[in-house]
C-alpha cells in the first residue's frame, strides 16, 4: 500500500542487513541506523567477523550508539543452511512486541567468475554454489523472516533487494552475475504480487566504487565491458556508496514506490 505521508524516520524497527560488513552494505548499515528510533534492533550479517566487529564499534561510538540501538552481529555464510539459521535465530531473539517496522535488506552477493564466457561453465557444482549464495539464500532467508514475523496490526514490513542493471541487460562474460541478479529480481517481483501488504523494493545502486568494481575491472574477460568500467573510473563516473545510499534512504522514507518496482539510482 502506498502512502503520501512522508516521515522523518523508519520507526522502531527490527532491521536485518546481509552483506553488511563491506561496500554498499556497510554504508547502508550506517545510513539506516541514523533513521531508526531508540531501542530499534540492527541485525548485521556477513562472512567477515573482523569487518563486522569494526562496523559495530563504529556504530557504538557514534551518536547512534548513544541512541540506544541494539546491534547484533552475525558471522554467517548465507550459502549454507547453518548460516541462514543463525541469522534467523538472532533476529527472533532480538524481536520485541513494540517493534513497528520489520526491514530486511538483501544485499549479500558476489560477482562470480567474470573471466570466462558462458560456454565454459560445465561444472554444475560451481554454478550451484554461486546460485545457492546469490539466489537461494535470499529466497529462503526472506521466506523464513516473513514466516517468523507475520503481518499484524501496527507492523509495517519492508523487503529491499539490492539489484543491478545486470538484472535487465546481458553483460558478456558475466553470465553468473547477470543470471543471479535477474533471478533474484523476478523472485521479489513475484513476492510483491503475492503479498499486497508487504512493501518490496528492487533498488539498483548504480556503478559503485567498491572492491567488487575493482575486481570487475581486473578480471572481466569481455574487452568492451572491461573498457567501459575502466573509462568510468578514469572519467570519475563511479558513484560513492554514500551518494547511492542517500537515495535509497530517501525512497524508503517517502515510501511511495510501487511495490516490486525496479528503481535505479539514475532514475531518482
Amino acid at each position: 500500500m502506498q502512502t503520501d505521508v512522508k516521515t522523518e524516520d523508519l520507526g522502531k524497527a527490527l532491521c536485518i542487513i546481509t552483506g553488511a560488513s563491506r561496500g554498499f552494505g556497510r554504508t547502508v548499515s550506517r545510513g539506516i541506523s541514523r533513521l531508526l528510533r531508540p531501542q530499534s534492533v540492527l541485525v548485521l550479517a556477513a562472512r567477515s567477523g573482523d569487518d563486522l566487529g569494526v562496523l559495530q564499534a563504529e556504530l557504538d561510538a557514534s551518536h547512534v550508539g548513544s541512541a540506544c540501538l541494539v546491534i547484533k552481529c552475525v558471522v554467517a555464510d548465507l550459502g549454507m543452511k547453518e548460516g541462514l539459521e543463525s541469522v534467523i535465530k538472532a533476529s527472533k531473539g532480538a524481536y520485541c512486541e513494540d517493534i513497528d517496522h520489520l526491514i530486511l535488506v538483501n544485499n549479500a552477493g558476489s560477482l562470480g567468475d567474470v573471466s570466462r564466457y558462458a560456454k565454459s561453465f560445465i561444472n554444475m557444482s560451481e554454478v550451484d554454489s554461486y546460485l545457492s549464495f546469490n539466489v537461494s539464500s535470499a529466497l529462503c532467508l526472506t521466506a523464513s523472516i516473513l514466516q517468523a514475523f507475520p503481518q499484524r496490526p501496527g507492523l509495517r514490513r519492508t523487503v529491499v533487494n539490492v539489484t543491478s542493471l545486470c538484472a535487465l541487460q546481458p553483460f558478456p562474460s558475466w553470465v553468473l552475475y547477470c543470471t543471479g541478479k535477474a533471478a533474484r529480481e523476478m523472485m521479489f517481483r513475484v513476492l510483491a504480487e503475492e503479498e499486497p501488504d508487504l512493501r518490496v523494493l528492487n533498488y539498483s545502486p548504480g556503478p559503485l566504487d567498491t572492491a567488487m568494481q575493482t575486481e570487475a575491472r581486473a578480471s572481466t574477460a569481455d574487452p568492451s565491458i572491461r573498457k567501459s568500467f575502466t573509462d568510468m573510473l578514469a572519467q570519475g563516473q563511479l558513484l560513492t556508496c554514500e551518494a547511492s545510499c542517500a537515495k535509497l534512504m530517501k525512497v524508503l522514507l517517502e515510501d511511495v514506490y510501487p511495490s516490486g518496482a525496479h528503481l535505479d539510482f539514475y532514475d531518482l
